[in-house]
């Protein structure tokens, strides 16, 4: 019997938050016996091309994406995943664009902050992220690792630059029920990013859900390591009130996580679904 298909739809590389440049993303996806893989950078599609060009080297099927961040109305972080969208949708651009300029302005004011009581600066920060990437709080939690503040990037949220931290800045982001419809706009196939990662901090309640499915919510991301076993449950029933599909996904980094590409996996199934549903941009068949 033939094995089935495995897509890992959740992965960074250097144009975010990611270790490895997109090339190398996709060619560790390779490695790993996928058959494919989405490249969904924070914020960001620049990625996109390198990715393309590096999935019809190795005959991988490429989905482009992208990871849009979002702040609730009481203030909880919230990301969702866009597949397929139209990279040059001015509503879409200039929504993530305002969102990534908050995001380097928050940065700074963190820096200033772990200053009066870590020997970090600016300049050490940059050294940790690709010439064109928005620099984020895992940048910072780079930095703290080469001064030996904290022994890895997990450790570094944990113990210093979580949202109860002193340290911590909150930044604008749009709702996310606004970027689920301003996806689904842009010809986008909107899901939501490991909606239960109560390790991460607070997470949104029931209503938040219920909005985002009203605004046209295509799917959940329900294997994910760190939304908890307990949750999936009450995950997937959600998903199944509303006709959305789940999908599962590693969170992929490189090294900036110990997240193995390919740990959760999508079939071929959900992946035609998308494809169904997304408009704005084509599927990559190496």
């Amino acid at each position: 019997m033939a094995a089935m298909a495995r897509y890992d739809l959740h992965t960074h590389s250097t144009e975010s938050d990611g270790t490895e440049p997109p090339a190398d993303v996709v060619r560790a996806a390779a490695r790993a016996g996928l058959d494919g893989l989405a490249l969904t950078d924070h914020d960001t599609t620049a990625g996109w091309a390198e990715a393309a060009q590096a999935a019809r080297e190795t005959g991988l099927t490429l989905v482009p994406g992208m990871e849009m961040s979002c702040t609730s109305a009481d203030g909880v972080s919230v990301h969702v995943l866009s597949y397929l969208h139209d990279p040059e949708d001015p509503a879409l651009l200039r929504e993530v664009g305002l969102a990534r300029d908050a995001r380097l302005i928050r940065a700074q004011e963190m820096v200033r902050r772990l200053g009066a009581d870590f020997p970090i600066t600016w300049e050490l920060v940059q050294e940790h992220a690709a010439e064109n990437a928005t620099i984020g709080r895992p940048h910072l939690a780079d930095a703290l690792v080469t001064i030996g503040a904290v022994p890895d990037r997990s450790a570094a949220f944990t113990e210093i630059l979580a949202g109860r931290s002193k340290y911590y800045v909150p930044h604008f982001a749009p709702d996310p029920a606004e970027a689920v419809a301003l996806i689904r706009a842009a010809g986008g196939v909107p899901v939501f990013a490991h909606p239960r990662a109560r390790m991460r901090g607070r997470v949104v309640g029931d209503e938040v859900f219920e909005q985002m499915a009203e605004a046209g919510l295509a799917g959940v991301e329900v294997e994910h390591r760190d939304n908890p076993a307990e949750e999936r449950t009450w995950l997937r029933a959600f998903a199944d009130r509303h006709g959305l599909f789940v999908t599962g996904s590693s969170d992929y980094h490189g090294t900036g996580k110990p997240n193995p590409i390919g740990e959760h996996t999508t079939g071929a199934e959900v992946l035609a679904e998308i494809e169904r549903q997304g408009t704005g941009t084509a599927i990559i068949r190496g």
